[in-house]
């Protein structure tokens, strides 16, 4: 059986609650981040909105005008990682703003490279887990992974899971109440659906992630620098 336990995870939860305790979406990367820690991988949370964070396609914003910013020491968080999970609350269909706000400023760097020569996020994987009461969840997978995959993430198969609570104002997920409902175990806990993607997931996470760092990430040909221009070039010149 494969060993796990020389991988790093961090959950970065972009919930808009500033109170962390009443965040759903943590509910949901709790359950994720259970079934890493049980396979021995370390697990890192970081709650986005217990940060200055600031705005921007900026590395340090102190250097842009800035009094504050927290993401320089939490992108090197971030790198410290070999997977990365993005939680995010639905809300107008999207992803929350805090979400948008992390991928940009991971996006920042996205032009620095590492020791091979590859863009800095070579070698990690990502994933994504959403939570809500109104449709989105898909949508708000596509955004969040290809953000992270056109970054250099790499993308297991089934690398999001998500738990829609009824459309519309109800329980949210992890709510014991909501009205006059009550709920024995919370909502969502016994959701076979959501119980079965998030496990997928967390389990797809690993093993991709072990994959890439026994074989030292991905192989540096054609994806470095100019050297892509050689391969290409190459290619156009041989017959068919």
């Amino acid at each position: 059986m494969a060993d796990f336990s020389g991988l790093k995870a961090v959950f970065i939860n972009c919930s808009i609650k500033k109170d962390k305790i009443g965040s759903h979406t943590q509910r949901l990367i709790n359950r994720a981040a259970g079934v890493m820690k049980e396979q021995g991988v370390s697990v890192d949370h970081i709650y986005a909105l217990d940060h200055d964070i600031a705005f921007g396609m900026v590395k340090d914003g102190k250097d842009n005008g800035y009094e504050k910013d927290d993401w320089p020491e939490l992108h090197k968080r971030i790198m410290d990682a070999d997977i990365l999970v993005i939680g995010s609350p639905i809300w107008l269909g999207v992803k929350s703003s805090v979400a948008t706000l992390v991928i940009e400023r991971l996006y920042a760097y996205s032009g620095e490279t590492n020791d091979k020569g590859q863009y800095l996020y070579y070698g990690k994987v990502g994933g994504c887990l959403v939570t809500g009461n109104e449709d989105g969840a898909k949508a708000v997978a596509m955004e969040t992974l290809y953000a992270l995959s056109h970054i250099g993430y790499t993308i297991p198969p089934q690398a999001d899971a998500a738990w829609l609570g009824e459309v519309g104002p109800g329980a949210s997920y992890g709510d014991t109440e909501f009205g006059d409902q009550t709920f024995d175990p919370p909502a969502g806990y016994d959701n076979d659906f959501t119980n079965k993607n998030t496990t997928f997931m967390a389990w797809n996470l690993m093993h991709m992630a072990k994959m890439l760092k026994d074989n030292h990430g991905i192989a540096a040909k054609g994806n470095v620098g100019e050297s892509w221009k050689s391969v290409s070039n190459a290619a156009e010149q041989s017959p068919e």
